[in-house]
Formats: structure tokens, sequence, C-alpha cells
């Protein structure tokens, strides 16, 4: 019997930290937010966010995109080449990259680039007691350092998935072109035959929400950060383990939405 209430209180107990732990998200989202139509408007600080996000982070979006883009092109051949199916892999590449590696990968690159430095970033402002200093001068710290992350997240991951699709797909097209001898002619046919809008806006849409999740566990996990340089650096991997757990949880839901019978 003590067995049976030991074990059923530490599923309570899991249970009631789970529920306090999004209820302070909950109110940390609200929080920021709720002054997007107060003044005032902190339109430096968003465009630096926005560079930060968007323009800094496409060279490793890139990078990623266009070889995940080839690898893909290369293991969809030597699979559907068992049972002859060779011309289906412009149709793989496509679907896989604009459905689900672009966004996925895309999110986690920039949660490792972009979520790791606004923990720091704010972590870092927290022990060093700025943060109370912009409360001290009747500035709305949410508003002034989380906002105008959230909206740069919500905004520029789309785009970067967008440009990162193209470019995943032509390391598809160039490795089928030059090293598994697709006729370019075919190839593009096919890829642009079987691709539909709703493809590619499920894809949007997914980045969107990582975008949101990203820097939402950045500016979290910095602003709730305590104890020094450490406290600091454990702020820093729990906001990239929280976003790329929450990154591979969110698009399983996400896909299901879209494509679920």
């Amino acid at each position: 019997m003590d067995i049976l209430t030991g074990f059923l209180s530490s599923i309570g107990r899991v249970f009631l930290a789970f529920l306090a732990a999004v209820g302070r998200v909950s109110l940390f989202i609200w929080a920021a937010v709720s002054g997007i139509f107060r003044g005032p408007f902190y339109t430096r600080i968003l465009l630096k966010q926005l560079m930060e996000v968007g323009y800094y982070s496409l060279p490793v979006v890139g990078m990623t995109s266009l070889f995940t883009g080839a690898a893909l092109a290369i293991q969809t051949y030597n699979g559907f080449s068992r049972f002859s199916a060779e011309s289906s892999v412009a149709i793989v590449v496509v679907l896989a990259i604009t459905r689900e590696l672009g966004p996925v990968m895309a999110g986690l690159m920039v949660a490792g680039r972009i979520g790791a430095a606004y923990a720091a970033e704010i972590g870092t402002m927290r022990v060093t007691e700025q943060i109370d200093a912009l409360t001290t001068l009747s500035t709305d710290p949410y508003k002034y350092l989380v906002l105008p992350r959230l909206i740069a997240g919500l905004t520029m991951l789309p785009i970067l998935v967008g440009i990162g699709d193209i470019i995943g797909v032509f390391g598809g097209y160039m490795v089928s072109i030059h090293n598994l001898g697709f006729a370019p002619g075919p190839y593009i046919k096919s890829t642009a035959q079987f691709l539909e809008m709703n493809d590619v806006i499920s894809g949007l849409v997914k980045a969107s929400v990582f975008g949101f999740i990203i820097t939402l566990m950045g500016c979290y996990h910095g602003f709730n950060s305590k104890g020094g340089a450490q406290g600091v650096g454990a702020a820093t991997t729990h906001a990239v383990v929280s976003s790329s757990i929450l990154i591979l949880l969110s698009n399983y839901f996400l896909t299901a939405m879209f494509f679920g019978k």
C-alpha cells in the first residue's frame, strides 16, 4: 500500500510541476504580448532583432538546407533504385524539404544559435540586475527585451525557411543532375508538377511556430536565470534543449493537423 501511495504521489508531483511550468510560461507570454498595441514602441530594437534572427542566421540555414537536400537525393535514389522507382527522387526531395526537413532543420539550427544567445544575453542582464534597473527607470522589461525578440522569431523564421527550401531543393537538383544522371528538364517538371501550395504553406506555418518557440524559450529561461555565471550557463542549456524538444513535439501535431486523416 505504501509503495502504491508513493508511486501515485510521485505522479501527482510531476503533474503539478508540469501544470505550474505551463502556468509560468503562459503568464510570461501574456506579460510580453499584452503591451503590443501600447506605446512606447522600440522600433530600433525590433529592427536589430529582425537582423539578428533573419540575416545573420541565413548562412547556417542555407548551408544546412543545401547539404540536407543533396544527401536526401542520394539516399532516396539508393533506396528507390531497389524497386526501379528512381524517377520519384525529385518528388520525394521537394516534398520532404518543404513539409518537414526545411522547417525542422532550420528551427534546430536557429535554436542553437538564437535561443542560446537570447538566454545568455538576458540571463546576464538578470544576474547583473540590469533588468531590475529597467524597472526602476519605468521601462517594462517584458516589452523592451522580450516582445521584439518574439516578433522577430515569429516573422523571420518563415522567411529563412522559404529561402532554405529553395536552397535545399537546389541541392537535390545539383546532385541528381551531376551525380545521379537525371535530365534537367524532366527533374524540374516533376518537382513543379507534384508540389502543391499546401506543402509550402504547412512548412511556413511550422516555421512561425518554431520561431515563436525558440525566442520564447530563450527569453523565458534567460529572464528567470539566477545564481551568477553558473545560472546563466544552465539557462542557456535549458533554452536550447527545451526549444529542440518543443520543436519536434509541435512538428508532429502540426503535421497531423495538415496531413493527418
